[in-house]
């Protein structure tokens, strides 16, 4: 439970502050500050710290050698967009076959090796002679040609800027679909929308159940059969047109009637009125007595503790004083959540909660004001039974037998807050 008063706005304050001071200190001075590290330093994973000039090194370093994924990206471009209509009917048949017959997909990246790397390979030690002398050609004898090896693009060849350029477009290309992605997918999933995201989570349960029972029942080759020949599909040109002109004519018109009816069905069938979550929630009134006066009956209210404060807690054992606050009003709920009632309620239950926190040493009142007081060290030799307490009572003259300090428990109900949207955009940014 909070004890003390934390406005959200210092909260984002210190937020702000570790994060600037993360910009121009080490990871180790900022600890010393008392703040939370970052869970990507590198003393979670052993990686060097950022540092400008490996930056730039690494950065040519990668610029040289990712010519390569280009090419790769260029060559299944020109496959899925139709430049070259034989080789996608190829593709097509190929994952045909892969669809059909799932057994032949260990056999695609053999035969790759093969075709791309190995033949290719051989041919440029063993080139082929002019076309006038190709009958007389022969497999045998040594090497007509160097191996072929791969180098990384210089730094001022015109691969290597090809590549910054390919990189630039590429990192362009990353923050359009990936914005474009969360633009679709995260409204309907982070509960922003309540109705439709409990519609989203029902309609996926209700599938997941069905599929463990009938998933053996659907014919799965052939949906990704029809999955594959559709995607490959629709990268045609001509197919993309007919797909554009039967949107804006059959569909445009009756988007807004689908999204009507279905905001009614949400509205209809999903009923969010469950009450908000409630907790119970505690807090120890302590008091203490000094050891040199007279009267042992005289208790001083000293402050609202989260823990009991029991002879045996570590902090009783080694001499701290307990921490709270000093009075009733300035104990604040847990964070994020708001009170439930108006006001605290004792615990009458003394005995109970003392026997499920196994708290030795004390004496407990099961009547009354359910004070458990702490004994103090050393067995009394006449012990005499007081009504209404269970322990070891005090003697007839009241001295020498409690402690300092007795508690008793405080309980109220506390229920989570609603946040709203824009608490939770505060609390984005602030992140």
């Amino acid at each position: 439970m909070a004890l003390s008063k934390k406005t959200f706005k210092d909260w984002r304050a210190k937020r702000k502050r570790r994060r600037l001071l993360q910009q121009v200190l080490p990871d180790e001075e900022v600890e010393e500050l008392g703040l939370p590290p970052d869970v990507r330093s590198h003393k979670y994973i052993n990686r060097p710290s950022f540092s400008l000039p490996l930056m730039t090194n690494n950065f040519r370093r990668f610029n040289a050698r990712i010519g390569v994924v280009f090419v790769f990206q260029n060559r299944v471009e020109r496959l899925l967009t139709w430049r070259v209509p034989s080789h996608t009917i190829s593709l097509l048949s190929v994952c045909t076959f892969v669809c059909l017959d799932p057994y032949l997909l260990p056999v695609i990246p053999i035969i790759g090796i093969l075709f791309f790397v190995l033949i290719p390979a051989y041919l440029a030690r063993h080139p082929p002679p002019p076309s006038s002398s190709l009958s007389s050609y022969t497999i045998n004898g040594p090497p007509l040609a160097p191996a072929r090896t791969i180098k990384p693009a210089g730094e001022m060849s015109k691969d290597f800027f090809r590549n910054m350029r390919d990189l630039q477009n590429s990192m362009e290309d990353f923050s359009v679909i990936h914005d474009a992605f969360l633009k679709i997918i995260t409204p309907p999933t982070n509960f922003s929308n309540e109705p439709l995201s409990s519609t989203i989570f029902l309609l996926l349960f209700v599938t997941a159940c069905l599929l463990f029972v009938a998933s053996q029942l659907i014919p799965w080759r052939f949906l990704a059969l029809v999955a594959c020949w559709t995607g490959i599909a629709l990268g045609h040109p001509s197919v993309q047109q007919l797909l554009l002109a039967n949107h804006e004519k059959h569909i445009s018109p009756h988007q807004e009637h689908a999204q009507s009816w279905l905001d009614t069905w949400i509205s209809h069938d999903i009923i969010l009125d469950s009450p908000p979550e409630t907790r119970e929630v505690e807090i120890f009134e302590l008091q203490h007595r000094a050891a040199a006066r007279s009267n042992h009956h005289e208790w001083e209210a000293w402050l609202f503790s989260p823990t009991p404060h029991d002879p045996l807690s570590p902090q009783a054992i080694s001499g701290d004083r307990p921490k709270g606050t000093r009075f009733f009003e300035d104990v604040e709920p847990p964070r994020g959540w708001e009170w439930g009632d108006k006001k605290w309620v004792l615990d009458l239950g003394s005995k109970e909660w003392v026997d499920e926190r196994m708290v030795q040493s004390v004496e407990v009142e099961i009547e009354g004001e359910r004070w458990v007081s702490d004994l103090a060290p050393g067995d009394p030799e006449k012990p005499r039974p007081s009504k209404g307490k269970v322990g070891q009572p005090e003697d007839g003259d009241g001295k020498g037998r409690l402690g300092i300090w007795r508690r008793r428990r405080w309980v109220r109900m506390v229920r989570r807050k609603v946040v709203t949207q824009r608490a939770a955009d505060d609390l984005g940014g602030g992140s």
